[in-house]
C-alpha cells in the first residue's frame, strides 16, 4: 500500500509541469486575464512543488526579483511604448482616412482596385504603426461601407481589410517582432552557452527587423496576385469604380504627393535608421514617436497658420538633420575642418527648429487629443509588461518542475529529427493561435521551445521570422481570430460571422503557404541580415 502511494505520489511529481500548461490553457480559454493567470498559475503550481518536495525554494526566491529587475531596466522593451505612441497618434491624427480615400480613388477603375488600395494602405499603415486592432477596425469603418456600396462581395471585402490590418505582425516595426527579438536573443544566449560557449553571439530586434522585411513584402504580393486573380476570375465580386468616383492620373499624383511623403518619410527615418545601424531599435522608436507628433502638428485638421507652417518645418528640419549625420562629422569637442564646422551650426539650427516643430505639436493636439493618447498606451504598455512579468514567474516555476527537459525530450522525440521537431513546434504554435493572444503565445511558448531547436542549429533568425508568420496567421483563424473580431465590431449589419470568416480563409491559406516559402527557401529571410550586419 505504502509503495503504491510513492509511486503515485512520484507520477503525479512528474507530471506537474505538463498539469501546469494544461491549467494555464484552460484559465485564458475561460476569459481570465492573461498577465494574472500566468502569474496565480505560477504560484499555485509553485506552493503544489514546495508541498511535494520537488520544487527548490531558491529556483524562485532569488532569480524572480532579478527577471522584474531585468524587465523594468531592458532598453530593448522600452521600443514597445514608443512604437505604441507612435500607432497611437498616427491613428488620431487620421492618417489612415487619408491614405484610404486617396488609394481608393487613384486605383478605383480597375478592377479589384478598391480591394488592391485598402492592402497598399495596410501594408504602409504596417511599416508606420503596427498596431493591428487599431489597423482593422479605421480600415473597417472607413473602407467596408464604400466597399460594399460598389458591389463588393462581403466575404472578399471583410477578408481583404482583415488580412490587410494584420500585416502589421510581420512588417517591422511591430511589436511582435521587438517581443520575439528580446525572447529569441535570450534563448540563443542559453543554447549557446548550454553547448559551451562563453562569449555568445548576440541576436538583436534589428536582425529580425531585417529578417521579416522580405518576408512581409513577398507575403502583401501574395494578397495583391490573390486580389488580381479574383477581379479577372470572378469581376462581379470585385467591380471597379465608375470614372465619376475616381481621380484622373494627374488628381491622384496631386493628392499623392500631398497625402504619401509624411507616412513615407515616417517608414524611411524609422527604417532606415535601424536597418543602416544609424540607431538601435529603441532609439528608431523615440524618432518615430517624435515624427509622428510633427505629422500630427503638420495636419490642417489639427493645428492651422504658424504652429501647422512650424510642425511641417521641424519634419524638414528633422530630414536635414539626417542628411548632416550622414555626410558629417558633427561629433563636438574636437578640432573641426570647416566643413564641418558648418554642418555643425545647421544640425544646431535644424534641432532648434525640430523641437520648437514638436512643442506646437504638443500644444496643437491640446488636452483634448493628448489625454486619450497617453492613456491608450499607458494601457497598451501596461498590459504588455504585466504579462511579461507573469510569463517570467510562470518560466521560472515551469523549469523547477523540470518542464524544460519535458520539451526538449519531446522534441528529440519528434520524428524527422530537427525538422520534425520544427514542424511541431509550427503546428502547435498555429494550434494555440486559435485560442491565444500573440503575446501570450511569445512569452510563455517560445521560451521553451526555442532553446532546444537553436541548440540543434536552427538559424535564429530564420526561425524567429517563421514564428512571426505564424502569429500573425493566429489573428486571421476562425473561429477566434483576434482581427475577425474587431471587424466584426464595426461591421455593418449586412456582413454577417460566416461571410467574414469565409472572407479570411483565403488569406490564411495565402500565409500558410508562405510559411512553406520560408521553410523551404531560408534566405529570404536570411539574406538582408547578413548583407547588412554580416
Amino acid at each position: 500500500m505504502i509503495e503504491d502511494l510513492i509511486l503515485c505520489f512520484c507520477a503525479c511529481a512528474t507530471w506537474l509541469d505538463i498539469a501546469m500548461v494544461v491549467v494555464l490553457c484552460a484559465l485564458l480559454l475561460a476569459g481570465f486575464p492573461a498577465a494574472f493567470t500566468l502569474a496565480g498559475t505560477a504560484l499555485v503550481f509553485a506552493l503544489i512543488g514546495l508541498a511535494m518536495g520537488v520544487l527548490d525554494p531558491t529556483f524562485i526566491g532569488e532569480p524572480y526579483p532579478i527577471r522584474i529587475f531585468g524587465i523594468v531596466k531592458n532598453q530593448v522593451l522600452l521600443a514597445v511604448p514608443l512604437f505604441v505612441l507612435m500607432g497611437v497618434v498616427l491613428e488620431r491624427a487620421r492618417i489612415a482616412e487619408e491614405l484610404l480615400e486617396t488609394t481608393a480613388r487613384l486605383f478605383g477603375p480597375l478592377p479589384g482596385g478598391l480591394g488592391i488600395g485598402v492592402m497598399i494602405v495596410g501594408a504602409l499603415l504596417a511599416a508606420s504603426t503596427g498596431i493591428v486592432g487599431a489597423t482593422v477596425v479605421t480600415m473597417g469603418l472607413l473602407s467596408l461601407p464604400t466597399m460594399l456600396r460598389r458591389g463588393y462581395s462581403p466575404a472578399l471585402a471583410s477578408g481583404s481589410i482583415a488580412a490587410a490590418g494584420t500585416l502589421g505582425q510581420v512588417i517591422p516595426p511591430s511589436i511582435v517582432l521587438i517581443l520575439l527579438g528580446d525572447v529569441m536573443s535570450n534563448a540563443y544566449q542559453e543554447a549557446q552557452i548550454s553547448q559551451g560557449v562563453f562569449s555568445p553571439e548576440p541576436i538583436s530586434v534589428g536582425d529580425l527587423f531585417a529578417g521579416a522585411l522580405i518576408p512581409g513584402l513577398v507575403l502583401v504580393g501574395l494578397y495583391l496576385l490573390y486580389l488580381v486573380a479574383v477581379a479577372f476570375l470572378r469581376p462581379s465580386a470585385s467591380p471597379a469604380v465608375p470614372d465619376e468616383d475616381h481621380y484622373s492620373w494627374a488628381e491622384g499624383a496631386k493628392a499623392a504627393a500631398r497625402t504619401l511623403p509624411a507616412p513615407l518619410l515616417l517608414i524611411i527615418a524609422v527604417l532606415g535608421s535601424i536597418l543602416t545601424g544609424a540607431a538601435t531599435a529603441t532609439e528608431a522608436s523615440a524618432i518615430g514617436a517624435a515624427g509622428a507628433f510633427l505629422i500630427a502638428g503638420s495636419k490642417r485638421s489639427i493645428a492651422e497658420g504658424w504652429k501647422r507652417h512650424l510642425a511641417t518645418a521641424g519634419i524638414a528640419a528633422a530630414v536635414v538633420l539626417f542628411l548632416l549625420a550622414a555626410n558629417f562629422d558633427l561629433r563636438l569637442g574636437r578640432e573641426a575642418s570647416t566643413a564641418d564646422s558648418v554642418a555643425i551650426l545647421l544640425a544646431a539650427i535644424a534641432t532648434l527648429v525640430l523641437l520648437a516643430g514638436l512643442f506646437v505639436s504638443f500644444w496643437s493636439m491640446g488636452r483634448k487629443l493628448l489625454q486619450p493618447v497617453l492613456e491608450q498606451t499607458t494601457q497598451v504598455t501596461s498590459m504588455v509588461f504585466t504579462i511579461l512579468i507573469g510569463a517570467a514567474l510562470f518560466s521560472l516555476v515551469f523549469r523547477g518542475l523540470g518542464g524544460d527537459e519535458t520539451v526538449a525530450a519531446a522534441l528529440e522525440a519528434a520524428p524527422g529529427g530537427t525538422v520534425g521537431a520544427l514542424v511541431m513546434v509550427m503546428v502547435v504554435m498555429f494550434v494555440l493561435g486559435f485560442f491565444l493572444d500573440f503575446i501570450e503565445i511569445t512569452l510563455v511558448v517560445v521560451p521553451l521551445v526555442a532553446p532546444p531547436l537553436l541548440m540543434a542549429g536552427v538559424d535564429p533568425v530564420w526561425l524567429g521570422v517563421l514564428m512571426a508568420v505564424n502569429l500573425q496567421t493566429s489573428f486571421l483563424t476562425p473561429p477566434f481570430g483576434f482581427a475577425l473580431f474587431y471587424l466584426r465590431g464595426v461591421a455593418p449589419e449586412g456582413v454577417s460571422t460566416a461571410a467574414i470568416y469565409r472572407g479570411a480563409l483565403p488569406f490564411v491559406m495565402i500565409q500558410i503557404a508562405m510559411l512553406l516559402i520560408l521553410a523551404l527557401v531560408p534566405t529570404l529571410a536570411t539574406w538582408l541580415p547578413e548583407r547588412i550586419y554580416g
